[in-house]
């Protein structure tokens, strides 16, 4: 079950919190994607607030949200470039994405499997998605006083299972959140150290959300022009006769004007 776009709002951009929770999860996304240059770069769920270092740089930004939840106009102050949609039926030609980030959109899924093959769909050759999901054995997935809190928590062997199944190809993995979900001041205060330690001690896990980069790779088409030139072979030596073992054919030779020796005696 989604969440609502309200609610979302609300953690994201009205409590220090949610804030530091964006930016923590944000850097992580652009240590994996530094250069965006002249790409289409879509986001799924509630992915908006990860997409904003993305607006200088790429062809075309899009924020996707699932009907269940709601919409929202975003940017702030910009041109509106999010839109409303269908959890598996998004308004996106095939292969028309080079990135993908999906917050808030695969764990509150009622139907993931078809979603990831919504996300296949839309990718282009070679192109890339993020996955961020709550860490199963994190602590940010057993608060439910934060959006990581609803939905179904992944391990790092679901998340790689359910994304292969769907012929996307794991590549990447990073954890972030390392601070306990706590508006305290004492960790609001020093939750970006304990992000700092907790990437240097682990960077695939114990975070309480997982970024997992997935490409999706298209098999080249076999080659075809061997099997032609086999099915239809040259006639360089058309006209030409078959060659015949010395002593055989003598009357043919004998119109050609050859001598021919008469055989032998026994």
């Amino acid at each position: 079950m989604h969440l609502d776009v309200l609610d979302l709002r609300h953690f994201y951009y009205r409590t220090r919190l949610g804030r530091a929770a964006q930016k923590a999860v944000r850097d992580r996304l652009v240590e994996l994607w530094p250069e965006v240059k002249g790409r289409t770069v879509a986001g799924f769920g509630f992915a908006v607030p990860l997409l904003r270092p993305f607006l200088p740089d790429a062809r075309r930004v899009i924020g996707l949200m699932p009907a269940p939840q709601g919409v929202m106009h975003w940017p702030a102050g910009m041109e509106n470039v999010s839109v409303l949609v269908e959890e598996t039926l998004w308004p996106l030609e095939t292969g028309s994405v080079d990135r993908l980030v999906l917050l808030h959109g695969l764990e509150t899924s009622e139907n993931p499997n078809a979603l990831l093959d919504e996300c296949a769909r839309v990718l282009g050759p070679g192109g890339r998605a993020v996955f961020v999901v709550p860490n199963r054995s994190g602590l940010w997935a057993r608060r439910d006083g934060t959006p990581f809190g609803f939905g179904r928590p992944y391990s790092r062997r679901q998340l790689e299972a359910q994304v292969t199944a769907a012929g996307l190809i794991p590549e990447r993995h990073l954890a972030a959140l390392f601070a306990p979900p706590s508006e305290s001041k004492f960790w609001l205060r020093f939750g970006g150290l304990a992000e700092r330690l907790g990437q240097r001690l682990s960077r695939s896990g114990g975070g309480g959300v997982m970024l997992l980069e997935v490409s999706k790779q298209v098999p080249a088409r076999p080659r075809t022009g061997l099997a032609e030139r086999v099915q239809r072979p040259l006639r360089v030596l058309e006209g030409v006769p078959e060659p015949t073992a010395a002593g055989r054919n003598v009357e043919g030779q004998a119109r050609l004007g050859l001598r021919v020796r008469p055989p032998r005696a026994g």
